[in-house]
């Protein structure tokens, strides 16, 4: 049975420049960032094509050729392990990750201001504590009065649209991402996991994801 499909408003693109990326470990490539005017929530969400001499249609083609899916990473902002490296999740080096594969490619990785699955990082720190305490992940989001997962993926159904972005493959563990976005509009052709990123400090973490969310992750028996 196919899905109900909601139309999502039209967004375009308000400028584009390159930006050389560079991470910690020496890896490099070369990117061109998005940003966009209509989005529905408001925020300043980034997209960025990667790998672009791999990409079959650019934005100065006539019309992206709409039967080839476009490989596209939704990654929601965590400043904590973005930025900091934090090891409570997985979520930098989901990002270094993605980065790499998406210009290997050729493709597209959208990063998405949805701190703390869409609490923000004041709330997220807050969930923080409540975990340390015995909480999992997406109860503590639930007792500070939050759904256990609050983000909204149709902003990224509208970036990909302004980008002419109608199919794609998802770098993903996240079922949710998919439902959303193949309801927004967005006619997702396939799914790839990424890597398994497990620590000493976040194994909790991504078994929760697995067994609350049904993340695709292969976790070692423990």
């Amino acid at each position: 049975m196919t899905p109900h499909r909601s139309t999502v408003p039209p967004a375009s693109i308000r400028t584009q420049v390159s930006i050389p990326l560079r991470f910690t470990d020496g890896f490099a490539t070369p990117a061109r960032a998005f940003t966009f005017d209509g989005l529905v929530d408001g925020g300043e969400h980034l997209a960025l094509r990667l790998g672009e001499r791999r990409l079959a249609n650019s934005l100065a083609s006539p019309a992206p050729d709409p039967s080839r899916p476009t490989l596209v990473r939704v990654h929601s902002e965590c400043l904590t392990g973005d930025v900091f490296g934090s090891g409570r999740c997985d979520c930098g080096p989901q990002l270094r990750e993605s980065v790499e594969r998406v210009a290997a490619a050729g493709g597209l990785l959208l990063y998405l201001r949805q701190e703390g699955r869409g609490i923000g990082l004041y709330a997220k720190l807050d969930a923080y504590a409540l975990q340390d305490d015995g909480l999992d992940t997406y109860d503590a989001n639930v007792a500070l009065g939050f759904g256990a997962d609050e983000r909204d993926y149709t902003v990224a159904a509208q970036m990909l649209l302004a980008l002419g972005v109608r199919r794609a493959v998802l770098l993903t563990n996240n079922p949710d991402k998919v439902r959303q976005l193949e309801r927004l509009g967005v006619d997702v052709s396939g799914h790839v996991p990424t890597g398994v990123h497990l620590n000493e400090t976040n194994g909790a973490y991504l078994a929760t994801k697995v067994r609350r969310q049904q993340h695709t992750l292969e976790l070692p028996a423990i």
